[in-house]
Parts: C-alpha cells; sequence; structure tokens
C-alpha cells in the first residue's frame, strides 16, 4: 500500500475477528490531510476496532493501513509518534487541578518546559481560568476538553477520537465540537467515531457510514444526500437528513442500492 503524503490515514482490505465473530469485513477509506473524517455507526458497528488498529493498540487479521506515512502492523512506534488517542471516557486525575494534569504528562513524556506547555494548552482549550481548580469541579465538557488537552501533548498531526461526546450533555458536547473543529482549524487530520447523526452532520468534511463491519457509503453530506430523493412538501423541495440517509443505507443489507452507494465517494471525480 503506497502511503501518499496527502491522505495521512489509509485503511485497505482491513478484517478483524475475535473467534468466530467477524467485526470487520474489508474496510478500506482514506482521510485527507487536514480534515475531519466521521466513522458514523451503531453500537457493535467496528467504530472502535478500526481506531484500535489504527494506533497500533490491536492487530488486524487481513489488510494493511497506514499513519502519517507509517505501517500499522510494521512501524508501530513510528505510527504512536505520529497520533493522539482520546477514548470514550475521560483518562484524567480527578484529585490534581487542570494544570497539574497537563504538567504530569508533558513530565511523563519528557518534553522540556512542562510549565509553559501546560498553560499554553489551558488557554488553547479556554480551560486558564479553571486552572487551579481540582478537575473532580470540572463540567463534562471541561473535563473532555481536559482530555483532549493532554492527548495533543507534542501536537500531534493525526488525531483519533474515539465517541468524545458519550454521556456529554447538550451544553458539553457543543463545547466539544468547538474544540475539534479548531483541532482541523490548526492542520491536523481528525478521524472521528460516533454514533450520533447531528455529530456527524455538525463536524465532518467526509462521512463513512458503517455497518456489521463493512463501509456502506463514504462521502461529503451533500454526496450522501443525493443517494435519496428530495422531498416535497407543499412544493417546497426537502434535502433528505443524513438521519434519512443512514437507515435507508443500512435497511439495503447489501441489495444492489447500497453497492451503488458504496461507489458515492467517486462521484465527484466522475463528474
Amino acid at each position: 500500500m503506497a502511503l501518499q503524503k496527502d491522505h495521512p490515514i489509509r485503511v485497505h482490505g482491513l478484517e478483524k475477528s475475535y473467534k468466530k465473530l467477524k467485526v470487520l469485513r474489508g474496510v478500506d477509506f482514506d482521510v485527507e490531510r487536514g480534515s475531519i473524517f466521521a466513522l458514523l455507526g451503531s453500537n457493535g458497528a467496528g467504530k472502535t476496532t478500526i481506531v484500535k488498529i489504527l494506533s497500533t493498540l490491536l492487530k488486524a487479521d487481513a489488510g494493511t493501513a497506514g499513519v502519517n506515512g507509517f505501517d500499522v502492523a510494521t512501524q508501530a512506534a513510528n505510527v504512536r509518534e505520529s497520533i493522539s488517542l482520546t477514548g470514550q471516557f475521560a483518562a484524567v486525575d480527578d484529585m490534581l487541578t487542570g494544570r497539574e494534569n497537563l504538567v504530569l504528562v508533558a513530565q511523563l513524556r519528557h518534553l522540556k518546559d512542562p510549565g509553559t506547555i501546560a498553560d499554553d494548552l489551558l488557554n488553547r482549550f479556554l480551560l486558564t481560568d479553571a486552572a487551579s481548580r481540582r478537575v473532580f469541579t470540572y463540567s463534562g465538557g471541561m473535563r473532555r476538553r481536559l482530555d483532549i488537552a493532554m492527548s495533543l501533548m507534542g501536537d500531534p498531526p493525526v488525531i483519533f477520537l474515539d465517541e468524545p461526546t458519550s454521556g456529554l450533555d447538550p451544553q458539553a458536547r457543543l463545547e466539544v465540537w468547538q474544540t475539534i473543529k479548531e483541532l482541523a482549524r490548526g492542520g491536523a487530520t481528525v478521524l472521528l467515531t460516533t454514533q450520533y447523526l447531528d455529530e456527524a452532520e455538525h463536524l465532518a468534511d467526509r462521512i463513512a457510514i458503517l455497518h456489521e463491519g463493512r463501509i456502506l457509503v463514504n462521502g461529503t453530506l451533500a454526496e450522501l444526500r443525493q443517494l435519496l430523493p428530495p422531498a416535497k412538501v407543499e412544493y417546497v423541495e426537502k434535502q433528505p437528513t443524513l438521519d434519512e440517509v443512514f437507515f435507508a443505507v443500512i435497511g439495503n443489507n447489501g441489495s444492489s442500492g447500497a453497492e451503488d452507494a458504496r461507489n458515492v465517494g467517486t462521484m465527484s471525480k466522475d463528474q
């Protein structure tokens, strides 16, 4: 697999099984540099398994994957130096202050001037006013922002966010969404997994719908909307929502419609 510089994440033919349970059944996708790519799917679709393989925490049974120009199977150390990973639950120490959490991580990574690094990240993630407070006093959104800040020590070019807003209230979700947008604007490449349709719709430059270990469609929101005809309400044309696209696609279960949908990512090139 050629690892192109303009696609810091490349996946081809990825397969993974746990005993007799097939979790991934030949997954293919590329992620462009500086973009937000959303893997959208229900629980058990295989989203977290993909992230674990790309972050070298799990080995694939078949297929190839590369991150930032490095093969995840043969150059795992280089991959780990190129990424940050934020899981579904915040990995922060509640009894430390926000600043102490950041300083500790910087020290563990042997970075120079941990205090300055911590202060810069606190400012970047709008946590300066809460820097001296213990984390158990933080709101859900603040905790998640701190967690993401901790994972960004060293400015990794590729960021994996595995269901980053799981369990958060609406206001906290909005705070995290803003943080994710800022990361992409800063040049980072973000792979986001989510089961929230509105999250993918608001954040992602491209969306891949993962269902039963296969990617059924992969395209921009505009391309995905083309899979369903617009509805007309009182003579006003209404574009299909991502919710409607999602349930229409996974309901095909391998029909010819799903086969056509897989090729949506090539629409722009062919037109």
